[in-house]
């Protein structure tokens, strides 16, 4: 029996999935100032393999192993030790959305879901 194998997303859907994990991890191994720099750079390196890909499976594992590998790379080229990389502390604050929560108070409560749904699945699309 042969097994089922994970069709590859276009990059764009990869991308949207897993472009928020990648920067918080980022963020705590890099810092908040050079976490941006290392972002850019990681999915450039995924970019630049994505076609090389044989199935889908395990993209998250994939990508966040890049952006660890990046991290080291980081750290290296500003001369600082590669031994043992401390997750440093971030606040990435809370979401744009949830400061106009009260504009949804009002509402019922399943209407309210609704809205709050909507509103993570757009910020999670739209993170760059």
């Amino acid at each position: 029996m042969m097994d089922a194998v994970a069709s590859i997303p276009p990059f764009e859907t990869f991308y949207a999935e897993h472009a928020g994990e990648v920067l918080s991890l980022l963020r705590r191994r890099v810092g908040r100032e050079r976490a941006d720099d290392a972002f850019q750079e990681t999915f450039l390196r995924a970019l630049r393999a994505y076609d090389r890909l044989h199935h889908g499976d395990h993209l998250r594992a994939w990508v966040l192993t890049i952006a660890a590998r990046v991290a080291i790379d980081t750290h290296r080229r500003a001369g600082e030790p590669t031994d043992e990389l401390p997750d440093l502390a971030h606040s990435d604050g809370r979401p744009a959305y949830e400061e106009l929560a009260f504009l949804t108070d009002t509402l019922p409560p399943k209407e309210r879901a609704a809205v709050s749904r909507k509103r993570r699945s757009r910020s999670a699309g739209t993170v760059m």
